[in-house]
């Protein structure tokens, strides 16, 4: 069964099925895995390695918006310089590999050109199956870096190449996105706030 399975006739009972659905995938995701997630993050900021973050579309957009969080935010008020890199924001970049080599090519390219062993990979990816972002994971684990994949309906080929696997179980690309930005929300502020003082955190907006 997927959501939506019937037609909805009012926005407020779509709102009410959709917010519920919500709910239930963000309860679907393992409390062990997103530590063991943070884990690997916070170790690569504290030795100043790159975090490499990339997906499509929408996935594009937290990849993004997540270099931005954990690059300026993450850094505000703390011991961290985190070195973050998201391989969807280089327009010129983007379309100069899809163009010569191919649109597979665009982010495991740029990790050819950038990455180093002891550098995170980072897929965001729905079906985590495309096959640009399948490719980022495997020169990850080919060469000696933590994989992180953000995953959704049944996990793709991202979720099998992962060192942790953060697994969405839903079926609607709305809903599985809203919690991969919630967890790029989420590991973020808990590092922020591990090393500030309490007093600090309450003078804080997050």
């Amino acid at each position: 069964m997927t959501f939506p399975d019937k037609k909805f006739a009012d926005p407020a009972s779509y709102t009410d099925a959709y917010f519920t659905e919500l709910a239930r995938a963000t309860q679907s995701v393992d409390r062990q895995r997103i530590g063991a997630a943070i884990a690997i993050l916070e170790k690569a900021y504290e030795r100043r390695a790159t975090l490499f973050v990339c997906g499509n579309g929408g996935s594009a957009s937290i990849s993004n918006h997540l270099a931005c969080d954990h690059g300026k935010l993450l850094a505000t008020d703390t011991d961290l310089l985190p070195r973050v890199q998201s391989l969807a924001a280089n327009v010129e970049v983007i379309t100069a590999i899809a163009n010569d080599i191919s649109y597979a090519e665009v982010f495991v390219h740029q990790l050819k050109l950038n990455g180093s062993r002891g550098d995170v990979v980072m897929t965001v990816s729905s079906s985590g199956d495309s096959e640009n972002v399948v490719r980022a994971a495997q020169w990850g684990r080919d060469n000696g870096c933590e994989v992180i994949a953000l995953t959704g309906f049944e996990g793709g080929r991202t979720g099998k190449l992962a060192t942790v696997n953060l697994h969405v179980a839903a079926d609607n690309y709305g809903v599985i996105e809203d919690v991969h930005q919630s967890l790029m929300h989420m590991m973020g502020q808990f590092m922020r706030q591990k090393r500030m003082s309490e007093a600090l955190i309450k003078d804080r907006k997050f």
